[in-house]
């Protein structure tokens, strides 16, 4: 049996992009790129290693180029889930980073050697202003249902017309890690991914739409 689809040995632009990398980069760029790579996932740990645990540490405590924030303890006692903290991050103008690999209900965070310290510093903000409003739920302080992580994410069109939720429209749409200026707005509110995966649906004309096409 042949390929399902594509090309019988993968991509054939994977290789050249890189070759070129490696061949621009040399090998003094790609050590340094790999210093800061490694220097970045240990700094977003350092800083979130007391609100998130940290997984698959060495002896010393450090991590290698990515570190793996472990959000499942959020998840049994404020019924947080990591598809929450993915969704409030993009409230934040922030990709969440790989989600449930290689742990299920864990954040893989790779922040690379191509991202400055401010930007580090913007993605653990939002990350410990979630572990805050989370705290805000195990504290009753906040509704377990109505909540900034269980709406996000916020739209513009959140901050017109009527608002009956029990936190402001400030605080939805603009949490710590967020610019105001050029913020990203999420298109639509929450979507239930999974539904879409269980559900087929076909949005395809029906068949005699076709035949009448051929004719």
């Amino acid at each position: 049996m042949g390929p399902v689809s594509a090309a019988p040995f993968g991509s054939p632009s994977i290789l050249p992009v890189s070759w070129a990398y490696v061949l621009l980069m040399g090998g003094a760029g790609l050590t340094q790129a790999t210093k800061v790579a490694i220097l970045n996932a240990n700094y977003i740990a350092a800083r979130l290693q007391e609100a998130y645990p940290i997984l698959y540490t060495s002896d010393t405590g450090r991590v290698a180029h990515e570190c793996i924030l472990d959000t499942r303890p959020l998840d049994e006692a404020a019924q947080v889930s990591v598809d929450d903290i993915a969704k409030r991050l993009v409230d934040s103008g922030v990709t969440a980073p790989t989600m449930s690999w290689p742990v299920a209900g864990t954040l893989m965070v790779e922040p690379t050697e191509s991202e400055p310290k401010d930007e580090l510093d913007r993605f653990c903000d939002a990350m410990l202003s979630i572990r805050a409003e989370a705290q805000d739920i195990i504290d009753g302080k906040i509704d377990a249902e109505n909540n900034p992580l269980k709406n996000a994410p916020h739209t513009v069109r959140d901050l017109v017309g009527d608002w009956d939720r029990p936190y402001s429209r400030e605080q939805a749409c603009f949490p710590p890690g967020s610019m105001g200026v050029d913020k990203y707005w999420s298109p639509v509110n929450r979507v239930d991914n999974a539904y879409g995966d269980r559900n087929l649906i076909c949005t395809c004309p029906p068949m005699d739409a076709y035949e009448e096409a051929a004719e």
